[in-house]
C-alpha cells in the first residue's frame, strides 16, 4: 500500500480589489487551440489518473489539480498569463484558488510545483521556448513535455525536467526492455512512462513506484465494474437455478414420501381383509 505525503496548507491571502476588472479574456473559457482534439482524449486521461492519485482516493485539500486554466504572473497586469496543458500544485488551498477561477501565486503563496505540456504541431514550439522560460523563471518545480507521435513535434518522445539553482535539469529517463521510457516524478510520487500503442501514437501511463503496478485507468476501471457485475450476474443466475433444482428436488420428494404413504395404508387395508 503506497503512502501519500500530506503538506501543510499555505494561507490564502485573498485580495480585496476586483481581479476580473480589465481582463482582456473569459478566465472560465480558455481558447481552443487548433490542435485541441488532438490532445483532448490524451489529458483527459490524464487528468482522471491524476485525480484519483492525487485527491479524489485520499479526500485531499491540499492539492490542486488543474488543465488548461490560467496561471497569472504579473500581479499589475493579469492579462500576462500562461496555460498549461495540466499542472499542479501542493500545500495550497485547493478549494480557495478554484473559487477564484484564476492562479494567482502571490494569493496562493506559490507557483504550481509541477507543469505537463502535451505535444502538438501548433504548439510544440511555444512548449520548448518561451513556456518552457516561463516555467524556468516562475520557479515551476518540474515541467514535463510529452510527445505522442514519438519525436515528430519535440524530438524525444518525453522529457522531464527538474528545478536545480534556479535552472532546469533533466530528469533521468530509463528505457525499459518493451521500449517504453520511464522517468521518476517527485511531485507527484510516480513514474511517467511513455509507452507506444499498437496504432502507432504513444501514451502518457503512469506507475505507482511502491507496487510497481500501472495506474489503471477510466475504460479500465469501468471495463472490471462491468466485468464484476457480469459475474455477479452469472452467480445470481446458477444460484436461481440452483434454488430451482433443489424445489424440484423437494418436490418430487414429497410426491415419493405421498406416494409410499398410499401405498403403505392400501398394504394396511389389504391386511386388515
Amino acid at each position: 500500500m503506497t503512502t501519500k505525503p500530506k503538506y501543510a496548507i499555505i494561507p490564502y491571502q485573498r485580495e480585496d480589489r476586483d481581479i476580473y476588472d480589465g481582463l482582456e479574456f473569459n478566465p472560465d473559457a480558455p481558447e481552443p487551440l487548433p490542435d485541441a482534439m488532438y490532445q483532448e482524449l490524451l489529458l483527459r486521461e490524464i487528468m482522471y489518473l491524476l485525480d484519483v492519485w492525487l485527491i479524489a482516493d485520499p479526500g485531499r485539500s491540499d492539492v490542486f489539480l488543474s488543465s488548461n486554466t490560467f496561471i497569472c504572473y504579473n500581479r499589475s497586469n493579469l492579462n500576462v498569463r500562461i496555460g498549461p496543458d495540466c499542472y499542479v500544485a501542493v500545500g495550497v488551498d485547493a478549494a480557495a484558488i478554484r473559487s477564484r477561477r484564476l492562479y494567482l501565486p502571490w494569493e496562493a503563496g506559490k507557483f504550481p510545483d509541477f507543469a505537463l505540456e502535451v505535444a502538438s504541431e501548433t504548439t510544440a514550439q511555444n512548449d520548448i521556448g518561451d513556456k518552457r522560460r516561463i516555467y524556468e523563471m516562475l520557479g515551476v518545480g518540474e515541467y514535463w513535455r510529452f510527445d505522442p507521435s514519438g519525436s515528430e513535434y519535440y524530438g524525444e518522445p518525453l522529457v522531464g525536467e527538474r528545478l536545480v539553482d534556479g535552472r532546469y535539469q533533466r530528469i533521468e529517463l530509463r528505457q525499459e526492455a518493451d521500449g517504453s521510457l520511464r522517468g521518476y516524478s517527485p511531485t507527484l510520487g510516480l513514474y511517467l512512462s511513455w509507452e507506444q500503442q499498437p496504432d502507432g501514437d504513444g501514451w502518457l501511463c503512469f506507475y505507482d513506484p511502491a507496487t510497481g503496478q500501472r495506474l489503471r485507468s477510466f475504460r479500465e476501471v469501468i471495463a472490471d465494474h462491468q466485468a464484476a457485475e457480469d459475474r455477479a450476474d452469472v452467480a445470481e443466475e446458477r444460484a436461481d437455478a440452483a434454488e430451482d433444482r433443489a424445489g424440484a428436488a423437494k418436490d418430487r420428494a414429497e410426491a415419493a414420501e405421498a406416494e409410499a404413504r398410499g401405498l403403505r395404508e392400501q398394504l394396511r387395508r389389504l391386511r386388515g381383509q
